[in-house]
Formats: structure tokens, sequence, C-alpha cells
């Protein structure tokens, strides 16, 4: 079994890394010829702006076949195989050391790669006439990506061959295969599932609304290459600088705060600086005379508002969010913390992802275009997160009664152990039944069955 695991790891990593250098090479010629071949269908003018998405995917089908698996990358590679390898050779004792160092190598990370985005959006200035800085630019740092992922099955390869895996117990737990049905209807049956679940969906709706109406934005002020990238590189060294002191904070806000101020964080920033992205994007005119003495127009306003919500809503997201769902699950039973985690699994992560999407593509469809819809996707995010709002302060209510049942039970656990001790010493012949004629009862077991009807 652990030969298998560590064979799906390298088959699932290593040719997604090698597809991911060889397309980058090959990206701008298969652009170039699929342009030429479907400019020949004329589809736009027969279908108008609403099918405009559609047809621009078709067209520059190879960058985005680039961008799917771009973001492959991140989600099985970095979500999925290296959890799995650091829960594979760390202990518990050592998790709780060490993986809080990872989330804050992983923001570490993200201000380099920042730094070396907007490094090589500056090198494309300096390059002569009628060389393609954007094409020299992406090739460089594919490459980087192709070295460092070579330098990953290289570490992956030596820790499964040279470092001892801990002993752990073979008996394994196995978890329900739940369908998407079975899912529906335990969601529906549990209050306390079916909160966090309204939480998991209305940040990826959320996040998702938010984030495609802000590079609409972006791209409207930065249209070249260079400017649009350089922006995106300061862009993830905020991120990365911004999740990190949240993570050094988050300790604190749970110790000083609990788990309900901490759980109404990220949507409360969402809140707060959506009104005021949606606000600048809607009623921006008017407000353009005051912003021409900040020496900014209202484009600009807009983008660098929407860039401090993105900032500060994945960083919240990191450092409070994921930490407040996965500690909901703590006080739960173990039928309903397996059954529930696979049901938000299963429906909740794919809907919250693709729902934020869906509803663009419609507003797209109904209303021409992403401008026209923007004040309708303004007030469907008021609503989600107003919701979000509540779900979090319900699930307060439920998680606290649950903690204060927990600590009860472990109070009363603690107080029955204690009992046979005092019995013990008050008779010295080791009977929980002097005085109280327990013994009578229960005759020659009574030792065994006293602290159990206790």
């Amino acid at each position: 079994m652990c030969c298998q695991s560590r064979l799906s790891s390298i088959l699932l990593s290593f040719p997604l890394l090698v597809f991911l250098g060889l397309l980058v090479l090959f990206c701008i010629l298969l652009a170039t010829i699929s342009t030429q071949q479907l400019l020949l269908i004329s589809f736009s003018p027969a279908l108008g702006p609403r099918f405009l998405g559609p047809l621009a995917i078709m067209r520059i089908w190879s960058f985005c076949l680039f961008y799917v698996m771009a973001e492959l990358w991140g989600s099985v590679v970095v979500s999925v195989l290296f959890w799995g390898l650091a829960n594979q050779i760390t202990t518990v004792e050592e998790a709780k050391r060490f993986y809080p160092l990872f989330g804050l190598g992983a923001n570490v990370a993200l201000i380099f790669s920042g730094r070396t985005v907007k490094y090589f959006s500056n090198l494309r200035k300096n390059l002569g006439p009628g060389v393609d800085g954007w094409a020299v630019s992406l090739k460089a740092m594919m490459s980087i990506v192709v070295l460092m992922g070579l330098a990953i099955c290289f570490l992956y390869w030596w820790v499964n061959n040279s470092v001892p895996l801990p002993s752990r117990s073979k008996k394994k737990k196995e978890k329900p295969k739940m369908g998407t049905m079975e899912s529906l209807k335990f969601l529906v049956s549990s209050r306390y599932v079916r909160d966090l679940a309204t939480l998991v969906v209305a940040y990826g709706i959320s996040i998702n609304l938010v984030e495609v109406t802000w590079k609409s934005k972006l791209k409207a002020q930065f249209p070249s290459p260079n400017e649009y990238s350089s922006f995106m590189g300061d862009f993830s060294t905020a991120t990365g600088i911004t999740t990190f002191t949240m993570m050094l904070l988050s300790q604190w806000i749970f110790d000083k705060h609990g788990w309900g101020v901490a759980a109404k964080i990220t949507p409360t920033v969402l809140l707060l600086t959506g009104v005021g992205f949606f606000s600048l994007v809607l009623f921006g005119d008017p407000l353009a005379p005051v912003l021409g003495k900040l020496g900014m127009t209202p484009l600009l306003a807009a983008v660098y508002v929407g860039a401090m919500q993105n900032i500060f809503s994945k960083s919240a997201k990191y450092s409070l969010f994921d930490p407040c769902k996965e500690m909901a699950y703590i006080p739960l039973d173990e039928d309903t913390k397996v059954k529930g985690k696979a049901a938000i699994d299963v429906v909740c992560n794919p809907l919250g992802k693709s729902g934020g999407a869906l509803i663009q593509q419609f507003m797209i469809l109904t209303f021409g275009s992403l401008a026209n819809s923007t004040p309708y996707l303004g007030g469907i995010l008021l609503v989600i997160v107003l919701a979000w709002l509540a779900a979090a302060k319900s699930l307060d209510t439920q998680f606290t009664a649950l903690r204060r049942e927990e600590e009860l039970e472990k109070e009363m656990e603690r107080a029955a152990l204690k009992i046979p001790v005092v019995a013990e010493n008050g008779t010295g012949n080791g009977s929980l039944a002097s005085g109280s004629g327990l013994g009578d009862l229960t005759g020659s077991s009574s030792e065994t069955s006293a602290p159990r009807d206790i």
C-alpha cells in the first residue's frame, strides 16, 4: 500500500511537470495556428457579445489549457500530494510543531515568487524591437518552475529512500463512500453540518465573484501584459506578507476572542471591502474630482481597493477561515465528523468553486456583458456574505455548546477516576463498596463494575 501511494504520487506529479514544460515551449505556436484556423469561423457577429467568452476560449485554447494545467499543479500536487506526504512521514506530535511552519514557509515562497514575476516583467522593457517579451519571460519563468519541480521529485525520492517512516497502526478507519444524493440528505438532516457547509460554499462563491470582477477592471487599467504581470507580482508579494503576518496573529485572535470572532473576520473583511469596491465601480464618476486630487482615477481606485479585498480576504482565509473550519469538526461525534466531512468534500467544495462562475455566466448571458452585470453581482455578493455571517453566528452557538458538553464529560470522567482512589485510601482494602452497601449488591465483581456504574 505504501509503495502504491508513492508510485501514484510520482505518476501524478512528474507527467504534469513535463506537460507544463513542453506546453509552454509550443504554446505561442499553437496559439498562432489555432487563431488562424478558428478565425475562419466568424461566429461573433451572429451570436453577439454574450458569447464572447466561449469564443475566446476556443480561439486561444492552448493558453486556456496551459492555465488549467497550472491550476492543477497547485490543487493536486501542492494540496493533495504534499500534505499526503507530510501526513505519511510525520507523527502527531511533530505535526503540531511543523505544520504551522509549512504554512509560513508557503507564504515566504509567495513573496519571492512575486518578486520573480516583477523582475521578468521589468526585463521585457529592455528587449529590442521585434522580440516577443511575453514569450521570453514566460519561458524563463516556466523554466524555473520545471527546475523547482525536478528538485521536488528528487527530494521526494530521497525522503522515501532515506528517511525512516514512523510506525503506525495498520488498522485504518474506513471512510464512508457517500454519493451526491447521500451527501445532500446528510447535509439537510444536520443543522450543524449545514451551517458549516454554508461557510464553505459562501466563501467559494464570494471570492470568485469578487476576483473575476476585479480582474476585469485590472485588465482595463493595465492593458499591457508587462504592466499587468508586474502588478500581479506586487500583488503576490503583498499577499504573502499579509498572510504571514495574519498567521502570526491568528493564535492571539483565537486565544483572546475565541472561535466565533475568528470565524466572522473573513466574511466581515469581504463585506467591507466589497462595498468599497463595488461602490467605486458603480458610482465612481461622482467621486472623480475627489479622487483626482489624490492622483487617481475611479478605475485605478477600484483596482487598488479590489486588490486590498483579495489580499485581506485570502490572508484571512488561510490564517483564520481554514483553521476555524477544521476546528468545527472536533466536537462532533465520530460518525457525524466523518460523514460531515465527506459530504462537504463531495458537494460543497465543488459547488463553492463553480457556483460563482455559473452565476457570472448566467448574468453575462442575461445582461450582455460583465460590466452590465456588476450591479447585480454586487447584490448577490451582499446576500451571500450576510448568509455567511448568519451561519457563522449559528455555528458559533452550537460549537460553544458542544465544547461545554465535551468539557463537562471530561470533568465527570476525571471525577469518576478519582473515586476508586479515594475509596481505597479510606478503606485500605481496595473496595469501593465500604459504607454504601454496593459490595453486597455486586458481590465479587464490585471492583471491576463500580467505575463503569459511576
